[in-house]
């Protein structure tokens, strides 16, 4: 059988759950894939690793929850080499390879959108982190991979831990980059802004919220997603963000905060594989599917 689209997930996510966070992923997915049949399209929903897929037979994939793909990242880079010589892929696998790494963020720097100021450590580079501080003249910071997600060894650094945190810093830049950067203290006060773009045109937004005595806004580490009503101004900040990458993404999340100088700036362009909240929201997932068709129709 031929289909037009595939959406793309990853095995813990493939079938309905009890469990709240599993069902949101399968039902937002599944909010999509009814959207794209709605309008007459052949689609299907499989894992980017399922092994016994003839994946030339989709015309589009449209990668969705792989969330363990920066877990399995080498594994995960032969994969999309593979299927993006016979498919195409929504995002485009140029996109995907330069949002992977956030060395990015140096990219939508030089294209005037306002990020936070990021010290990158490349593998390898002799510097302890007490000698970072001290160079850059920054007390409270956050570390992070430039290649992760779900805050993996994302950091709260002060004068107070930097020793503890010695160690796995040098066993980290061992063999992956990192990044340093001053903690934005509005983020915990007041939350970062999750802004949907679709075929470069704002949707919806939510705002995530830390719980008490925590800097990560992440749901793994107890945050909160209210709905959000965006500025005018934060709706064009979000869209000249997207345009700023190297082609126009079909989909994408813009993260974006208040910074330490009172001025906008993004914390992450999430174009591969972000969580959309199309449950607030449902028609943003009929958004993207009249998008997707237009892709194909293309």
């Amino acid at each position: 059988m031929i289909y037009d689209v595939t959406v793309l997930t990853d095995s813990r996510y493939l079938d309905d759950s009890q469990d709240p966070y599993k069902h949101n992923v399968y039902f937002e997915d599944k909010l999509v894939v009814d959207s794209l049949k709605n309008l007459g399209l052949k689609v299907t929903r499989k894992a980017w690793d399922d092994q016994e897929f003839e994946w030339s037979s989709s015309r589009i994939l449209v990668f969705r929850t792989t969330w363990d793909y920066f877990d399995r990242f080498e594994e995960f880079s032969e994969w999309l080499s593979k299927v993006s010589t016979i498919c195409t892929l929504v995002n485009s696998k140029d996109l995907i390879h330069w949002n992977i790494d956030k060395h990015y963020l140096k990219d939508l720097d030089k294209n005037d959108v306002r990020i936070p100021p990021t010290e990158f450590i490349e593998p390898n580079t002799e510097i302890t982190l007490s000698e970072l501080h001290s160079k850059l003249k920054w007390n409270d910071t956050v570390l992070k991979p430039c290649i992760s997600g779900a805050a993996r060894h994302t950091y709260k650094l002060n004068q107070d831990n930097i020793e503890d945190h010695e160690a796995i810093f040098q066993e980290l830049i061992k063999s992956e980059a990192m990044m340093l950067q001053p903690f934005q203290t509005r983020i915990v006060s007041e939350g970062e802004i999750s802004m949907m773009v679709i075929n470069g045109k704002f949707t919806h937004a939510i705002l995530k919220r830390a719980k008490p005595g925590e800097f990560r806004v992440q749901d793994d580490f107890g945050g909160s997603v209210h709905d959000y009503k965006p500025s005018q101004n934060e709706i064009v900040f979000a869209e000249n963000a997207v345009k700023a990458c190297p082609e126009l993404p079909l989909y994408a999340r813009v993260d974006m905060f208040t910074d330490n100088d009172g001025e906008l700036a993004v914390s992450e362009l999430e174009l591969i594989e972000p969580e959309l909240w199309f449950r607030n929201f449902p028609q943003a997932a009929k958004q993207l599917a009249n998008a997707i068709n237009l892709k194909l129709q293309s």
